[in-house]
């Protein structure tokens, strides 16, 4: 495998965005035919880690976060053709350490890899609440 390179902050394009959610699988969960949409996910998160090999964006860690309390890490996707070289783990690192002391890392997991956040060291938490689009407080 290519060097990757690890880049914080870094401006990406929707293109280049939905490119590699798709290629990922985080795609099926994301509104990729929603440009409007993707574009105002990049413009608002304050927290982007970007992997590249020669050039092309293979893994991305989009977080929105106020760096003293918590931090939602909303988008982690890597590329599937370099999955297994531990980017994931990295794009997680290196968004961590962007973070002050007391800060909080949290994410809702893909159906896929329920299993992978526990073996890099991550609790689970049963008490999180989702309220979907639309949905009416009662």
């Amino acid at each position: 495998m290519n060097a990757i390179d690890f880049l914080l902050n870094e401006k990406i394009t929707a293109a280049e965005f939905i490119d590699v959610l798709n290629r990922s699988s985080l795609g099926q969960r994301r509104p990729v035919d929603d440009l409007v949409c993707m574009q105002g996910m990049l413009d608002h998160a304050n927290l982007l880690v970007t992997a590249r090999s020669q050039g092309k964006l293979v893994g991305v860690s989009r977080s929105v976060t106020d760096f003293h309390f918590c931090c939602y890490l909303s988008c982690l996707a890597v590329d599937s053709a370099f999955q297994r070289h531990g980017i994931g783990k990295e794009l997680i690192r290196l968004t961590q350490a962007q973070l002050g002391a007391r800060c909080t890392l949290l994410l809702v997991s893909a159906p896929a890899a329920v299993d992978y956040y526990p073996h890099i060291g991550f609790e689970h938490h049963p008490q999180a609440w989702i309220l979907k689009p639309g949905a009416k407080i009662v």
